[in-house]
């Protein structure tokens, strides 16, 4: 498996940055490697937001779609994704965001393998690397949308 976390903290407010993370269908405009994002089903009750979606990753003609399951946890701000369907055998993915005056701090775990043997192999070497560009995506998105 590869797993890795990130912190980060990113100068905009706790919400805005939840509600980018939470807004998949907009992840092909910003985030490399994503050709595509469509939520399925969203239910939300008191406390949680949970989210059906699926993302299309990869290159023109290599790409793979997987469908994921997506917890908003609104009393401590935390999004927990896990795999549903597709090329991954094992997804457990985490944000979390803590309010520091008027930024936010992001801390983000993953935690995941492809039923692919050959293609979990390639992704290791190149998963820190792959995992730092999405990072900053993210803060680069939120940069431009709050600052």
């Amino acid at each position: 498996m590869s797993t890795a976390s990130i912190k980060k903290i990113i100068p905009c407010k706790k919400d805005q940055l939840i509600n980018m993370v939470l807004d998949i269908e907009k992840y092909p405009e910003f985030v490399p490697w994503c050709l595509g994002g469509k939520i399925h089903e969203k239910k939300e009750t008191n406390d949680i937001i949970e989210i059906k979606a699926d993302l299309k990753v990869g290159k023109r003609f290599l790409n793979e779609t997987y469908t994921s399951l997506v917890h908003y946890h609104k009393s401590i701000d935390k999004i927990i994704v896990s795999n549903l369907g597709g090329p991954l055998s094992h997804l457990k993915n985490e944000w979390t965001f803590k309010e520091i005056n008027n930024s936010t701090q992001l801390d983000f775990y993953i935690d995941f393998e492809l039923k692919n043997n050959l293609l979990n192999a390639i992704m290791k070497r190149s998963f820190n690397l792959g995992l730092k560009k999405i990072a900053d995506a993210f803060e680069k998105r939120a940069l431009e949308l709050f600052k």
